[in-house]
């Protein structure tokens, strides 16, 4: 079914483009109209060309991207509400929330907007705002409200990047192979993201819920069996774990980056369905995953079960370490953590290096064995840490 036509002043007021500008652009190709009907997306992709100039593009290139349809996908932020609210001054949202200006400056910067250069808001942002208000009002503390608030923005900054890279991978990029006309791409993705859009929320919050019933209860055995603060805000006592694969710089070199990349989506997703469940991933770096657990046992002896489960080349290695951290933003940071980080770079393919502390910490085990390798000196660390390589107990291993 064709989309309805709107007046060049509806599509001028749509694209923030004068009508004059509008009608020459769709003279000159840039904008794919037929004949005199405008539509709304033909009127969003003018949006886009707007920003394209704004940029220095020249009305050559933008005829090229507009008619390959590379321009199609701008569109679909028009389905994304707020665009076009009044803007709200930062003295204006305190009155409204309560909060003094510099808070919400320093909120909406860890949200990615820009306040203090605009020094505007909307809308939503304002109502974003009250939320916040709300939960400080309620007695949450504002250092962890800050730090949820930074962790909500890089979560959800990833998930929504890769929500736009994957559309664009395995729906523009097909359509702009197939010859779809403009602005026929353009309504095609319309449809399919506006039937997509209204299913993420109800999916994310599904996924938010399942994930704190599971960290609540990880959270109430936690208080039980590990040492959370004694004391000092915001510290944990926990096995810090860092894995790698040896070699793989080279193995990208002689393999290919898209061989290497198939190898390391391999290698995360086997850590990740393989961890015991009171296992955390934290972060991955290129090849490198950082895991942390409460139990230093069930965490030691994974890591010795996965070398011998995942026997890919290049291998991996394992670095173990029992201390304390500071949490903050949904990570660990500290010295024990950095030493954690040097235990691994002085392993070998395949093997499993631990410090003293988690030998300590695990005890007497019938399974595992620690061979000592003696006092080795780490780089940034002034005293030798005594490695031991963990292993399974001779007669275990089946």
């Amino acid at each position: 079914m064709a989309e309805a036509t709107i007046s060049l002043n509806e599509a001028a007021r749509i694209s923030g483009v004068s009508p004059a500008t509008l009608k020459r652009w769709a003279a000159a190709g840039v904008i794919p109209v037929k004949g005199d009907r405008w539509t709304t997306a033909a009127a969003a992709q003018a949006r886009v060309v707007a920003r394209m100039r704004e940029r220095g593009h020249s009305l050559d290139e933008l005829r090229r991207a507009v008619r390959d349809g590379r321009l199609a996908f701008g569109f679909v932020e028009d389905l994304l509400p707020g665009r076009r609210d009044r803007p709200v001054d930062r003295a204006e949202a305190a009155a409204r929330t309560g909060l003094e200006e510099e808070l919400i400056e320093r909120v909406m910067t860890l949200l990615g907007t820009p306040t203090a250069l605009e020094g505007t808001l909307n809308e939503q942002d304002v109502a974003a705002v009250e939320y916040l208000a709300a939960i400080l009002s309620a007695g949450f503390p504002l250092v962890a409200l800050l730090q949820l608030v930074r962790v909500y923005a890089q979560s959800i900054r990833k998930i929504a990047e890769a929500e736009v890279r994957l559309f664009h991978l395995y729906v523009h990029e097909p359509l702009i192979e197939q010859g779809v006309a403009a602005l026929e791409m353009a309504e095609e993705m319309e449809g399919m993201a506006g039937d997509l859009l209204p299913l993420a929320t109800p999916l994310m919050e599904y996924i938010h819920q399942r994930y704190l019933q599971f960290y609540i209860e990880q959270d109430v055995v936690g208080h039980m069996e590990v040492d959370f603060g004694g004391g000092q805000m915001g510290r944990v006592t926990m096995a810090f774990c860092f894995v790698d694969l040896t070699g793989f710089t080279r193995f990208t070199e002689e393999e290919g980056d898209e061989e290497a990349l198939d190898l390391v989506e391999r290698f995360i997703e086997t850590v990740e369905a393989t961890l015991p469940p009171e296992a955390l991933v934290v972060k991955t770096i290129g090849d490198e995953v950082m895991i942390v657990s409460p139990d230093p046992v069930t965490l030691t002896e994974w890591a010795v079960g996965f070398l011998i489960l995942f026997q890919e080349r290049p291998q991996p290695r394992v670095g173990l370490h029992y201390g304390r951290a500071v949490y903050r933003d949904g990570d660990y940071f500290g010295t024990d953590v950095n030493l954690t980080h040097r235990v691994v770079a002085r392993a070998l393919g395949g093997e499993v290096m631990v410090t003293r502390s988690v030998i300590d910490a695990i005890g007497s085990s019938a399974y595992l064995e620690f061979e000592p390798i003696g006092d080795v000196e780490l780089k940034g660390f002034p005293a030798p840490v005594e490695l031991f390589v963990a292993r399974v107990r001779e007669g275990e291993q089946s």
